[in-house]
C-alpha cells in the first residue's frame, strides 16, 4: 500500500514541478511520470544530504516535488 502512496505522491509533485517549470515541462503525462522517478530520486538525494524533513504527506511531497524538480531540470537539459 506504501508504494501506491508513493506513486500518487510521485504523479501530484510532477504535476506540480511540470507547472513550476513552465516551459520546461514534458506534457501532462511525462511529467506525472517523470515526477514518480523524482520522488524516488528525491527520496535518495534527501538520505544521501542527511536532509529531513519530517514525516507526513507534506514532507513527502515536498520531497518529491524536489526530486522532480531535479528530474526535470536534467531532462530538459537533455531534450534541447
Amino acid at each position: 500500500m506504501d508504494f501506491l502512496i508513493w506513486l500518487a505522491i510521485g504523479a501530484v509533485a510532477g504535476w506540480l514541478a511540470g507547472n513550476i517549470m513552465k516551459g520546461g515541462g514534458f506534457g501532462l503525462l511525462w511529467n506525472i511520470l517523470l515526477g514518480i522517478v523524482g520522488a524516488f530520486v528525491g527520496g535518495w538525494l534527501f538520505g544521501v544530504l542527511g536532509i529531513s524533513l519530517g514525516s507526513g504527506m507534506i514532507s513527502t511531497l515536498l520531497t518529491a516535488l524536489v526530486g522532480a524538480l531535479v528530474i526535470l531540470f536534467v531532462a530538459g537539459l537533455i531534450k534541447k
